[in-house]
């Protein structure tokens, strides 16, 4: 088995004048371009994929890009399955993550005001995650496949009666003014993107704290636990355990395992002690952890209570 794994210094490649080219689902605007500058910059080129299949696809074609970048979960729909599945049958390493905060903005063509406004277009569980504020308005919602396609079509037929719900980012490239900022309901909710690259660019990831991995055991009682508990014992912090069924197999499971360490000697040293126990183990990337920021209102609280 190999250890090693890939590396992205950004700021070494800003310096050097060297731009990433990364495919994402969504259009110009998306939260997915959002969570690709924030790990690689604003100078990022982005990639518009219609389908998380075509963004893997394409992140592992030299060809055509650098990498990909691709939402995995969010802390209240939980877990993307289709997206793990897609990255364990690609030939692509995890080198980076980002946390970002989904703020969701309701947006119109400069000089529209709130009383001109008769729809309200966006992605459905952008709609649905600004119930509150939409039910005080008698605007008809209507679906759209994108929160940025939204805006964009807002941008194109400059309708005074038609406002889309999307990002800041959204806003800026579209050239739309933000009427109603932040009118998502539950306001801590956060999607982890993964940074992907084509296995094989290897070199080392500077003080790398996380990895994820996906193993399966002989499924005899006991297995999962004694695996788990490798891990405690090396004093390595599981942050996510995942359950997947093997397909082909009578109701088997592989699981997919986030782990943070203080040093990757540790990690080494746990994965050559868990191999001996597991029929299969592959590591999807060893990387450093992406930081979830607190959010404005959070911000507040923290200070308050410190003033106590």
């Amino acid at each position: 088995m190999s250890y090693q794994y890939n590396s992205v210094n950004v700021k070494e490649n800003a310096k050097n004048g060297i731009n990433h080219k990364v495919s994402i689902q969504g259009f110009e605007g998306c939260f997915h371009q959002e969570a690709a500058r924030n790990f690689y910059g604003k100078s990022v080129e982005v990639i518009c994929c219609s389908t998380f299949k075509e963004v893997v696809d394409i992140a592992g074609d030299d060809k055509k890009s650098n990498g990909g970048v691709m939402a995995i979960e969010n802390s209240i729909a939980g877990s993307i399955l289709p997206n793990y599945n897609l990255l364990q049958k690609s030939n692509l390493t995890i080198v980076g993550e980002v946390y970002l905060q989904i703020n969701q903005h309701l947006m119109v063509s400069p000089g529209v005001e709130l009383a001109d406004i008769k729809e309200v277009h966006s992605h459905p569980m952008a709609i649905q995650q600004c119930f509150g504020f939409l039910d005080k308005y008698n605007w008809k919602l209507v679906e759209k496949e994108d929160t940025a396609l939204s805006a964009k079509q807002v941008h194109q037929h400059r309708s005074k009666h038609v406002a889309a719900i999307a990002s800041k980012l959204a806003a800026e490239i579209y050239d739309l003014h933000i009427i109603a900022p932040n009118i998502h309901t539950l306001k801590n909710n956060y999607t982890r993107f993964l940074v992907l690259q084509k296995s094989g660019n290897t070199k080392e990831i500077m003080n790398a704290n996380k990895a994820s991995i996906n193993f399966h055991t002989d499924h005899s009682k006991g297995s999962l636990v004694k695996v788990l508990a490798k891990i405690a014992d090396a004093g390595i912090n599981l942050s996510k355990l995942q359950s997947f069924p093997i397909p082909g197999s009578d109701f088997k499971y592989s699981f997919h395992a986030d782990v943070e360490f203080d040093a990757v000697e540790q990690f080494y040293s746990v994965i050559k002690k868990v191999e001996s126990i597991t029929e299969e183990i592959k590591i999807y990337g060893i990387y450093k952890n992406g930081k979830v920021l607190p959010s404005p209102v959070a911000k507040v609280q923290q200070m308050i209570k410190a003033k106590k």
